[in-house]
């Protein structure tokens, strides 16, 4: 190439060169593994050399200008079919760059369909697909032979431009339309990695439109196709996941858990072609469906997904497992934000220190407790401010400083929950082991932390930047309160349970376990009036209506649910009976 380009340019070699550029260029493209990226400039040369054969200049012209130029002013036959050639291998460049439009202009200038309408598209057909399917590939001469056939080329083509478009508009909630354009990228031409990769789409697309079970059937597919195709097995736990299907989940993360640690398989040694659909289709959409998770990752999974479904044994195995990666190093090997699966590490902490809790591993409790407790103590300040900044972000400059600002206040705000729910964790752990006197200073501990907040702004409300994390803060209140009030009780200093109660009741008004608690202190005090009167106002208040408003709102952290369970009340049918007998005698006493 280089000794020809180096000649003049004259139209009796042009036929040559241009099928040996063809050639290099494929070349090129096959020997890297990465996707095709920016502009074939080799092509750009080649059709400025051809302009220059036939006397004409082009320099001032873009690519797709120089492209009309060139097939409509040169009439050679002889140069037709290099043309057509080299026209395919633009193509590919720019469906690689996703100019899907400059795609289909350019072979709309090349099909040579006698009927100039055939290239358009018909009957709901997708117009760039059926340019290309109607671009009549010419005959390769023997004397320049190609390494790889226009026709494969072709072909090729057509299954990117599918998926592609597939693709976008999957991305842009087309999924009808996406789905219809997947099923014909499987169809065409491409290695069995890629259509694992498509069937992978085609599951994903079909999920998102609400067929689980059709999604199942693709992504099944996609691993009987290519077992290495992994993602394609973490989307079937996705899926059965949403079915609720635990155990069928629950297997599926398993599989992809030691799937994920052993080594890569080599790559295959079989010829392939020079030019492939994988070094065409390169999109953000497609990498983030296709995003390979990391071993510790599916162990978290496998984690959470058992303490929430109550499979505690299995739970406190896959914790502990886990917290034995982070030992390893596991900050340097996967990141623990933004696309990944993983929260963050004190929030790890704390659910293993509920699964642990419900183990009845009380003591394993208080020390993973106390190292989130540690780690956090340093990064909150004494009092932490909740103000409304929105009018200073408005006014003031930088904003960037102002933003950063509020952000290092919401991971402030993470950091007071931890640590608090660190002592939540731990007065219950003592109070499970029988130590109520060591159990009311963790409850104390954790309530103290949270007088560190105080909220500034319209009515004393948190303003929405942070409200899940003060909702967060006010329920860990008023579960430390009601534990708190709970070992007051066990110790007999009922008046200071009662005080703790009210106060829960004042955090949530129609609390349920506050409510119960408080009629139980105010029968062991022997207020017994009181007590009835509460417990009948508790007894109508209805439950359907109790259920939605616990329904009502954001979903708090997994790690507070045992403690959430910790605080039902487990005593409701006792005092119900004493309460009936004593108003029955109440009543009794009254009529006589």
């Amino acid at each position: 190439l280089a000794v020809l380009t180096g000649l003049p340019a004259a139209l009796p070699t042009l036929p040559l060169e241009l099928t040996v550029l063809y050639n290099c260029l494929l070349f090129t493209a096959g020997a890297s593994d990465s996707a095709i990226k920016g502009e074939a400039e080799g092509i750009r040369q080649g059709l400025l050399r051809v302009l220059e054969a036939c006397g004409a200049c082009g320099q001032d012209l873009g690519t797709e200008e120089l492209w009309q130029k060139v097939l409509q002013e040169v009439p050679v036959e002889e140069l037709q079919a290099p043309l057509h050639h080299l026209g395919a291998l633009q193509a590919a460049w720019w469906l690689a760059a996703g100019r899907l439009g400059s795609v289909a202009g350019l072979f709309q200038l090349l099909s040579t369909a006698e009927d100039p309408e055939g290239a358009h598209c018909s009957g709901g057909q997708n117009k760039l697909l059926s340019l290309i399917k109607a671009w009549q590939v010419p005959a390769e001469g023997p004397s320049l032979p190609l390494v790889q056939s226009a026709k494969d080329l072709k072909e090729i083509l057509c299954t990117a431009a599918a998926f592609l478009q597939g693709l976008q508009e999957l991305e842009a909630g087309n999924f009808p339309t996406a789905l219809s354009l997947l099923q014909e990228a499987a169809g065409g031409f491409c290695s069995k990695k890629i259509l694992a990769q498509i069937y992978t789409c085609l599951g994903c697309c079909a999920q998102r439109m609400g067929k689980p079970q059709t999604a199942l059937q693709h992504l099944k597919r996609a691993l009987q196709v290519d077992f290495q195709c992994l993602p394609a097995l973490s989307h079937v736990a996705a899926v059965y996941h949403e079915l609720g299907e635990t155990d069928v989940e629950l297997q599926a993360l398993t599989l992809l858990y030691e799937a994920l640690r052993k080594p890569p398989a080599a790559a295959s040694s079989s010829p392939r072609s020079l030019m492939r659909t994988e070094l065409l289709v390169h999109t953000p959409i497609l990498t983030s469906l296709l995003r390979r998770h990391h071993p510790s990752e599916v162990k978290y999974l496998l984690a959470q997904r058992s303490l929430q479904d109550g499979r505690v044994a299995d739970a406190v195995e896959h914790y502990l497992d886990f917290l034995s990666l982070l030992q390893q190093g596991l900050q340097q090997q996967v990141p623990l934000h933004g696309s990944s699966a993983l929260p963050r590490i004190p929030e790890v902490f704390l659910e293993a220190a509920s699964a642990l809790e419900q183990a009845g591993r009380h003591q394993d409790v208080i020390t993973l407790c106390e190292e989130v407790i540690s780690r956090t103590t340093d990064l909150i300040p004494r009092v932490l401010q909740v103000e409304e900044r929105l009018k200073q972000l408005k006014c003031s400059s930088p904003g960037a400083e102002l933003v950063e600002g509020l952000l290092s206040q919401k991971e402030r705000l993470c950091c007071l929950a931890w640590r608090a729910a660190g002592y939540l964790h731990q007065g219950w752990a003592w109070a499970k082991l029988g130590e109520s006197k060591e159990a009311v200073t963790q409850f104390s501990r954790c309530l103290s932390d949270l007088l560190r907040v105080q909220l500034h702004g319209s009515a004393v409300k948190p303003t929405e930047n942070f409200q899940p994390e003060v909702e967060v803060l006010q329920k860990i209140r008023l579960l430390s309160l009601i534990g708190r009030g709970t070992q007051f009780l066990e110790l007999g200093r009922h008046k200071e349970a009662l005080l703790d109660f009210q106060h829960s009741l004042q955090i949530s008004p129609g609390d349920p376990a506050a409510a119960s608690y408080l009629v139980q202190a105010l029968w062991k005090l022997n207020r017994k009036q009181e007590a009835a009167a509460q417990w009948q106002k508790l007894s109508q208040s209805s439950l359907g209506e109790d259920g939605q408003q616990q329904g009502q709102g954001r979903p708090f952290p997994l790690y507070l649910v045992s403690c959430l369970e910790q605080v039902t009340f487990p005593h409701s049918e006792t005092l119900a009976r004493s309460i009936q007998d004593y108003l029955r005698t109440a009543a009794q006493d009254t009529s006589s």
